[in-house]
């Protein structure tokens, strides 16, 4: 941005243009040559196109395949379920997918609708669409900037940039100050700031896409990486999806050169194909995550995409803003050194222009925080203006550095000042004391100064007071000669304080090994006092970079040291989208918080972008999560949520999958010795709606595990190496008890329905037995589960013993013996798991 590094002149020269702006026929020119100040929409897909496109993932393309098998096997109804899952993940998708639209919108929503600009030399207001390079605009108190400016002239001219950058704090404006670095703006105004004081010009050097604005718009159109769940569930889905196929070709050729009658051979192959693919896995997918978003919104984290919330438990970085996110986003007096505590409070009460209106504080951040600080030492504001009034104020300025009024106070007049403590000091004759007032002494300067450095190295904003009784005849029209003779009061420092609650988390946040990294447009000094006072390093060298510093390191420097850093300071929203995307390279999952227009970029980047409850609604639609109230703890305790989510899609994979393979193994091996199948194709269809039933998805809200936020980030796949040995093991189990009690049934005489059914029925015990193999050692407190299992197994009883079930599945009446048997078989599943339990780590 060359522009701030240009003076008035230079600007106006290299734009063509002059202070009194463009003529009316060079506008509409330079109009058709650099077009519309708006902002421009990539081309994207339609709304039915979005929606379609949701059927090209290959989980869903599986599930539709399982849905025409269950259909051709006979079962409409799990035709039906599967198929209603797949339209639920396809509008859950369709709505995510239309977000990036939505943020482009709320981004052109924002856009100045008129400006007033210097045409022909007259003043004219024309659409902020029609703004072009060279236009002189007038800016006043309450205007919105229709472009981007460079100031050429101001007065007292303040913009707010907290719709851009996030602080709350307006920057002032001046047209000679240049920029020495890349980041400086004190010349500059943004297309969507606002002007909250003052008035001034500003001539457009950028417009529509070309704008910042502009160009946060371009970033944040650009696609959504996929989540590390969504690459898992992808990568498991296609891995199933060839098991699948290669399974059921496999039986189909064994059955069909056994003689085995075509039709026959074809059900089974489709059944099969049925129990091979986790159907249910994005149903309970979906109501896991849904359930762990209903919890963190009772927490203050409302998460707008359901996938986010796994993400936070891979999250090993969170880069979190400092104002109001790590602070409480309050000026507070954390420090006074004063010789005199009666004037020190009443000027703060009475020179003052804050206001407080149920329970709100308005005006200046450090004007409030001295409001609080006399009141609550018993000098309120409003009690004692009534009683002192003002007569004159010299309000704040840039060069003066000080505020000052007049008040009476009794039968006197008092001219009373707080500003800069240097300023002040040298204005100052005397001090005030415990032993009255007497001269000011060198020592007396010198240790205010050395209490003034000692503030500022804690990072306090310190400001000095004095006062003086003016005489009966001094004339209040000579306002500048009154402020001579002072007597000095003291030194107040304030802070932005650190939140208790933010401290507790960071500590939270370091055992669960979670590095929090503090990004904040704030000075480094004040930066690393917090950091270091809220334990974001453990007593080491707090390692800190500005903005500045971040531009010098060339890509490998950074990410050699970007591990390291603890403190970004003075960054500007385009250097954390640098932040985000090298510590994506290192490997790591990283959360990025976000308020301002500006943040959208980086929000979108992060692997788990979070916006504040009080931030802009171009960052709210960018992100994946809103604080509602701007608390780091809450962003800890949503990773806490995430990490258990987790460790319960885990736990549903592993017992899914274990159903899959137990049921796939069973059959294949049954095929291949010659035996008659175990289980008919109805069979097959109910042990599927058992495994993705009530007792998978009640593994979707177990508990936490012990210690959930005392280990490192999972950074494995959805399915461990231990995991997945727990899964072939059990499905070996499951194939090597059923297939024995099979065996040992036909060899003994007993009937093939008979036969079936015993096979059948221990083979859903395995599943009801396995499901307490993979619940959570965090206690028994999720009675969902103890329902499930209870209600699965009163519906397999009624598949045994109710006349009309009988004949549907095929299956007959069991006695108690038999039930022994099939109790002790799939008894075997818990020895095996233990067993591995104990010989894998």
């Amino acid at each position: 941005m060359k522009w701030k590094k240009l003076s008035v002149d230079e600007t106006l020269k290299t734009i063509n243009t002059s202070i009194n702006g463009l003529t009316n026929s060079e506008a509409q020119k330079r109009l058709l040559e650099h077009g519309m100040n708006e902002l421009v929409e990539e081309k994207k897909a339609g709304p039915i196109q979005i929606f379609f496109g949701q059927f090209k993932d290959i989980l869903i393309l599986i599930l539709i395949i399982a849905a025409v098998a269950a259909y051709y096997v006979g079962d409409t109804l799990d035709a039906i379920v599967i198929l209603i899952v797949v339209i639920i993940n396809a509008v859950v998708g369709f709505i995510q997918e239309y977000r990036a639209e939505k943020a482009m919108e709320k981004l052109k929503g924002l856009i100045s609708t008129e400006a007033v600009v210097l045409r022909d030399g007259q003043e004219q207001k024309v659409p902020a669409g029609e703004l072009t390079l060279g236009d002189v605009v007038l800016l006043e108190e309450g205007d919105n900037v229709p472009a981007d400016l460079r100031i050429i002239e101001s007065y007292d001219l303040l913009v707010d940039e907290s719709a851009m950058t996030g602080e709350s704090l307006p920057v002032e404006k001046h047209p000679n100050i240049l920029s020495t670095d890349d980041h400086g703006t004190e010349n500059m105004a943004f297309m969507e700031t606002d002007v909250a004081s003052g008035r001034g010009k500003g001539v457009v050097v950028e417009i529509g896409m070309d704008t910042e604005i502009g160009k946060i718009a371009e970033m944040i159109q650009g696609e959504e990486e996929q989540t590390p769940l969504q690459q898992k569930i992808a990568g498991l889905g296609k891995t199933l999806g060839l098991l699948a196929v290669l399974v059921c070709s496999v039986v189909f050729v064994l059955e069909y050169l056994q003689g085995i009658p075509l039709v026959e051979t074809f059900m089974t192959a489709v059944s099969l194909a049925v129990a091979a693919v986790p159907e249910g896995l994005p149903a309970i997918l979906t109501l896991t995550l849904a359930l762990g978003m209903q919890r963190m919104a009772k927490s203050n984290a409302i998460v707008r995409k359901l996938l986010a919330v796994e993400t936070l438990g891979s999250c090993d970085v969170i880069c979190t803003d400092k104002t109001g996110t790590l602070t409480l986003n309050q000026m507070t007096v954390r420090d006074a050194r004063v010789n005199d505590p009666e004037m020190v409070y009443t000027i703060s009460a009475l020179c003052n222009n804050a206001t407080q209106s149920d329970g709100k504080l308005l005006g200046d951040p450090t004007d409030a925080s001295l409001l609080i600080y006399a009141d609550e030492n018993g000098y309120n504001r409003k009690e004692m203006e009534e009683k002192n009034p003002r007569l004159l104020e010299i309000p704040l300025d840039s060069t003066r550095k000080r505020m000052t009024t007049i008040n009476q106070i009794g039968e006197d007049r008092y001219i009373l000042i707080k500003g800069a403590p240097e300023v002040l000091l040298q204005k100052c004759s005397q001090i005030g004391g415990k032993n009255g007032i007497c001269s000011i002494r060198p020592e007396d300067t010198d240790n205010a100064m050395e209490d003034l450095k000692a503030m500022t190295g804690n990072a306090l904003r310190v400001l000095g007071f004095a006062y003086r009784k003016l005489d009966p005849e001094e004339d209040l029209d000579g306002k500048e000669t009154l402020e001579k003779d002072l007597i000095f009061a003291g030194l107040v420092g304030m802070m932005d304080p650190p939140r208790e609650e933010a401290k507790q988390a960071i500590t939270l946040a370091k055992k669960a090994r979670i590095k929090v990294v503090m990004i904040t447009g704030d000075h480094k000094d004040t930066a690393v006092a917090i950091a270091r006072e809220i334990g974001i390093a453990n007593g080491e060298e707090i390692v800190a970079l500005t903005g500045t510093d971040l531009d010098q390191l060339s890509d490998p420097e950074f990410e050699n040291m970007v591990d390291d850093v603890r403190v970004y300071a003075r960054v500007f929203p385009e250097q954390k989208v640098r932040i985000v995307e090298t510590l994506k390279k290192k490997g790591h999952v990283a959360s990025m918080t976000g308020d301002g227009v500006n943040d959208a970029p980086a929000l979108k980047k992060a692997a788990i972008g979070v916006a504040m409850g009080s931030g802009t609604d171009v960052a709210k639609e960018s992100a994946d999560m809103l604080l509602q109230d701007d608390n780091f703890a809450t962003i800890v305790k949503a990773v806490r949520e995430g990490r258990t989510i987790f460790d319960n899609i885990r736990r549903f994979v592993r017992f899914q999958l274990s159903t899959n393979i137990g049921a796939i193994l069973t059959i294949t091996s049954s095929s291949i010795l010659g035996l008659p199948v175990p289980f008919n194709p109805i069979q097959v269809l109910w042990i599927n709606i058992i495994m993705d039933g009530p007792p998978a998805q009640s593994l979707g809200v177990e508990p936490p595990e012990r210690g959930v936020m005392e280990r490192p980030p999972l950074k494995e796949e959805i399915i461990p190496r231990k995991n997945l040995i727990r899964i072939v093991v059990a499905g070996v189990v499951m194939t090597v008890g059923t297939l024995a009690l099979y065996y040992y049934l036909l060899s003994g005489g007993a009937d093939l329905t008979k036969a079936m059914t015993m096979a059948f029925t221990v083979f859903v015990m395995y599943q009801i037995f396995n499901v307490f193999n993979c619940r959570s050692d965090g206690g028994f407190t999720n009675k969902f589960l103890f329902i499930a299992v209870g209600a699965s197994f009163l519906l397999q009883l009624g598949v045994i013993y109710l006349p009309f079930l009988q004949g549907v599945f095929r299956t007959t009446a069991l006695g108690a013996f038999d039930w022994v048997l099939i109790l002790l078989i799939a008894g075997t599943i818990f020895i095996s798991d233990w067993l591995i339990g104990k010989l894998v780590k």
